[in-house]
């Protein structure tokens, strides 16, 4: 098993996000508050030729269209224009994207007119493309001169592929929603759970300052009142560099099983530090 070396991730895009395939923990997430979605910004790099230029909200709108589209509460399969990436996108999480090849350039014109949402999918060349993913909605955007666009979106629903319609210009699939069902064993505390899978986090977040030579202290409230099952979304979210977990994750039709998963691997991430932590006590030098 592969331990993850417990840095921030240097960017959110997702044009640098999958070069590191070395599971992280991103410490910036969870420093951050999950729910405040209100004050979106890209990151600085993006812009810094660009500063007089403003993201466009399109918030207002699509609050509007989502009633004469896609329904998260609907029975029905629906149509979903697709966009695969090397990285795995959960509910709740804020991604931001630089479009600038010409299909998805297409798709954004079309999205900005219409529902402002698309269906972000993970793929890579060994496993190929999964066939769940979650809804990426358009809250912010740029359009440049040269017609690239700089997005952010936010995670939605989950959706399952049952049915490829298209795949030019770019793919559209049927989908169908995914929701979690009611854990099997219902004596089991989901939120006493939740309330571990924060706990080791924390103790994550302390042992990872220290081998980083951080100031040691304590973790804020990470929850931020989030039930478990969106809670345990957001924790998947923080394991960049490893988006086949993430996957495994975000596939999971049980939130029970979701966290215990997610402590586990929070568990052998803490053994690794403890480890590394006795190391750099008895060996100051080798630490780096």
């Amino acid at each position: 098993m592969a331990f993850p070396q417990l840095l921030p991730s240097p960017s959110s895009s997702y044009l640098t996000r999958h070069k590191n395939q070395n599971p992280s923990l991103n410490l910036h997430a969870l420093s951050s508050s999950p729910c405040n979605f209100n004050s979106i910004t890209l990151p600085h790099h993006h812009f810094r030729r660009r500063r007089h230029r403003k993201l466009t909200s399109t918030l207002r709108s699509s609050s509007e269209k989502h009633e004469n589209n896609i329904s998260p509460n609907s029975n029905d399969v629906v149509e979903l224009p697709l966009f695969p990436l090397p990285l795995v996108l959960f509910p709740g999480a804020i991604l931001p994207l630089q479009i600038f090849e010409y299909r998805y350039r297409i798709m954004m014109h079309t999205l900005l007119q219409t529902d402002l949402r698309f269906g972000v999918i993970y793929t890579d060349a060994t496993t190929g493309t999964a066939d769940v993913g979650c809804v990426g909605e358009v809250v912010k955007h740029e359009r440049l001169v040269d017609d690239r666009f700089f997005i952010i979106c936010k995670g939605q629903e989950r959706f399952r592929v049952t049915k490829l319609v298209r795949t030019k210009p770019y793919v559209v699939a049927e989908v169908a929603w995914l929701e979690d069902r009611p854990s099997g064993n219902g004596e089991e505390d989901l939120e006493g759970l939740a309330t571990e899978v924060e706990n080791h986090m924390k103790d994550v977040i302390r042992l990872s300052n220290r081998l980083n030579g951080k100031p040691d202290k304590e973790a804020g409230d990470l929850r931020r009142n989030l039930f478990p099952t969106p809670f345990s979304f957001f924790v998947g979210s923080t394991f960049e560099g490893a988006p086949r977990e993430q996957q495994a994750l975000l596939e999971l039709e049980d939130t029970m099983v979701r966290l215990k998963r997610e402590k586990e691997t929070l568990r052998n991430t803490l053994n690794y530090l403890s480890a590394a932590s006795a190391v750099k006590d008895v060996f100051p030098s080798s630490s780096s």
